[in-house]
């Protein structure tokens, strides 16, 4: 099993980013896929989830600026993020949970989203 998050980078406040987790060896039928970083001295929060039927839920703060979607061909889940500002710079994991059997939980390395102001 394997979750290759990439996207990350250096941006200046305004611009935007997206992010790419492609995913290999399980299976996608019920999981739901997420995004969900951690800044500096802060605890990993969510940002937004997607289900293999495509309901995408956004955490609070997060659903006007950021969009969530999926290709179920290629197996990766994206994140667009615009309109960065400084606060938004954290290491962003992707996640993959399924909790019909079979159960899993896995997690992607993580990817860094630099913002300048």
């Amino acid at each position: 099993v394997q979750l290759q998050a990439s996207g990350g980078g250096l941006v200046q406040a305004g611009g935007s980013l997206r992010l790419s987790c492609t995913a290999s060896g399980i299976n996608f039928s019920g999981n739901r896929m997420g995004w969900y970083r951690q800044a500096p001295g802060k605890q990993r929060e969510l940002v937004a989830t997607l289900t293999s039927g495509g309901t995408a839920n956004y955490a609070d703060s997060f659903e006007d600026r950021f969009t969530i979607s999926g290709d179920n061909r290629k197996n990766t889940v994206y994140l667009q993020m615009n309109s960065l500002q400084p606060e938004d710079t954290a290491v962003y994991y992707c996640n993959a949970r399924r909790i019909m059997t079979p159960t899993y939980n896995y997690w992607g390395q993580g990817t860094l989203v630099t913002v300048s102001s």
